[in-house]
């Protein structure tokens, strides 16, 4: 079993608008949606799709916590929040012809009583694998990630930011930046897949088995203790990129589950991010017939 915890979850509102926006003047739109967000939540929801057993947990607080568990309990993810004071917060999504705009919320502070009740909460389910998935809320840092990866015998798989990944002390099995992430957390220039393939395999050795880059239009790479793998994009028609990486993510951990290659792993985030793309919001779109999709991705060896 996969348990994921997101100490930062949001109520993801994606609005699609038909006009560009305009400084000055209403946009109105009948597109919108309400999602259950956050990386460790979005990993969860891919991974109920893919047929993995998966847990959800985290915190959540006031009407938007109450919102958010109550749409992971319709759309049917098993999930075990701590309950906070403060309030789960709302990130918004605008989608428009001329680009796609971010508002996210930096989220409530997080006292160290509720991190324990993770652990607790963690240790009751022991899970064979735990990912940690998402933004550092207030009063948390690498410290927190490094007592959960701790806390127990399963094996732990990260999803945060650069300079938190430098910061890190103990042992992870597997990471997935992207391509600024990379940046932060080695100080290098990322900016094409060579200079990402450098930048994966230094931070695989700096302490992460694996090291699972997404890389946008250029596709993912996993750097391993004994190679590099890169797998191109899909071709397919982008509708929101919002949990792109971690429908890869979902992908590769769904294929380790069932002890499969790093090669057919990389095959398989990249065909789960291809089918989450197409669609708006963070909902888990049907994955089936993922099979001869991911057959069709090749994968070149470094």
């Amino acid at each position: 079993m996969i348990a994921s915890v997101t100490l930062n979850p949001a109520v993801d509102y994606t609005v699609e608008l038909s006009e560009p926006l305009t400084d000055g003047a209403v946009a109105r739109s009948d597109e919108h949606r309400y999602d259950a967000g956050g990386k460790g939540i979005n990993v969860s929801k891919y991974l109920t799709e893919l047929g993995v057993e998966t847990v959800a947990t985290g915190v959540a607080g006031g009407f938007l916590g109450r919102s958010l568990l109550e749409r992971l309990s319709a759309a049917a993810i098993d999930a075990d929040f701590v309950e906070i004071d403060g309030e789960t917060r709302l990130n918004t999504t605008l989608l428009g012809p001329d680009g796609e705009y971010k508002i996210n919320q930096n989220g409530p502070r997080i006292a160290p009583p509720a991190i324990e009740e993770i652990v607790d909460t963690l240790q009751r389910h022991d899970p064979e694998t735990v990912v940690l998935a998402g933004s550092l809320p207030p009063g948390t840092g690498p410290e927190t990630i490094d007592r959960l990866a701790a806390a127990g015998p399963w094996e732990t798989v990260v999803d945060v930011g650069g300079a938190t990944l430098a910061d890190l002390e103990a042992e992870y099995a597997l990471c997935k930046p992207n391509h600024e992430e990379l940046a932060a957390a080695t100080g290098r220039r990322v900016d094409d897949v060579q200079s990402a393939i450098a930048a994966a395999e230094e931070l695989q050795t700096a302490g992460f088995e694996r090291v699972v880059a997404s890389l946008g239009a250029d596709g993912a790479i996993m750097a391993t203790t004994d190679r590099t793998l890169c797998a191109p994009a899909a071709d397919v028609d982008v509708v929101d990129t919002v949990g792109a990486g971690d429908a890869l993510l979902s992908g590769v951990l769904a294929a380790r589950a069932r002890q499969e290659s790093d090669a057919v792993a990389l095959r398989s985030g990249v065909a789960v991010a291809s089918r989450v793309v197409s669609v708006s919001g963070t909902r888990a779109p049907s994955l089936t017939g993922l099979r001869d999709e991911r057959e069709s991705i090749s994968v070149s060896a470094y």
